[in-house]
């Protein structure tokens, strides 16, 4: 079986990231469930992030592989100093108080928009986690789950409940790269 032969760090450290980035999808869902959305668009936009939580980090993790066969080693460092900074960012827009906007979600285009928007995040750790040449099945399946799940939760959660946490989401899931940034430049 393919995850057996992912070191328990590695596949930690994905797991944990792929949670993060979910967690970010989580908290701009369930903004958009708080306005009331029908089963059948929570199933659309869920989807659609999904794919964009695969297609992103994918893109993000050949692109990490091809800098890193150019820059050798010093991808760690860079890889490291991406995540810091994305965490930073993801840290600092939900306490700032910024949003992307409203998309129209009840649009193909705008659900497309939209789960771009919400899965850029993981481009960027994609190209972290290719420089760092992290298992590209594992990542991309864990992104694509966990990223889906994450956000039909919000969806439903943003439906039932309120908007108390949906700043404190994206806020724990930059405090998590941040956190893996820092531990991606320490000396190993």
């Amino acid at each position: 079986m393919w995850i057996t032969s992912i070191p328990i760090g590695q596949w930690l450290t994905i797991m944990v990231m792929a949670l993060a980035l979910g967690f970010d999808a989580f908290s701009l869902c369930l903004g958009i469930g708080i306005k009331g959305i029908r089963g059948r668009d929570m199933v659309r936009i869920s989807l659609m992030i999904a794919l964009f939580h695969i297609a992103m980090p994918l893109l993000g993790i050949l692109t990490g592989i091809w800098m890193s066969a150019i820059l050798g080693q010093i991808t760690v460092i860079a890889a490291g100093a991406l995540l810091v900074m994305l965490g930073a960012h993801m840290v600092y827009s939900s306490f700032k108080g910024e949003s992307s906007g409203w998309i129209d979600t009840a649009t193909l285009g705008g659900t497309m928009l939209f789960a771009l928007s919400v899965s850029v995040d993981s481009f960027s750790v994609g190209v972290s986690l290719g420089m760092y040449q992290s298992h590209m099945l594992m990542t991309i399946t864990a992104f694509g789950l966990l990223g889906g799940l994450m956000s039909i939760l919000g969806l439903k959660l943003g439906n039932q409940v309120g908007q108390h946490l949906g700043e404190y989401g994206e806020a724990a899931g930059g405090a998590i790269l941040l956190t893996f940034g820092v531990l991606f430049l320490l000396p190993g």
